[in-house]
């Protein structure tokens, strides 16, 4: 693994993240490292099932793999802000 690959994954995580918390409604209560590592692990997910299903690889954007890491930060992210409420 190197940094480029470890800032890559922070920078797409990131936005994986800010498009689901955006996208779901209402306000979450958590900061931004806690909304870029839910995007990580969403887009690392995502990857694998759209590649488990044979969603085939593009030069380009793959529209349906975004769409999977995107329903999975918004699923994450509620997740989240649920339990990080329920705490307090």
């Amino acid at each position: 693994m190197t940094i480029a690959s470890i800032l890559g994954a922070i920078v797409i995580g990131a936005v994986i993240g800010a498009l689901g918390r955006l996208l779901l409604p209402g306000r979450q209560a958590i900061g931004l490292i806690l909304t870029v590592v839910v995007g990580i692990v969403a887009a690392l997910i995502g990857t694998a099932i759209a590649q488990v299903l044979g969603v085939a690889t593009t030069d380009g954007i793959d529209w349906i793999e975004l769409v999977m890491q995107v329903g999975l930060a918004i699923v994450g992210v509620g997740l989240v802000a649920g339990l990080k409420r329920s705490r307090v």
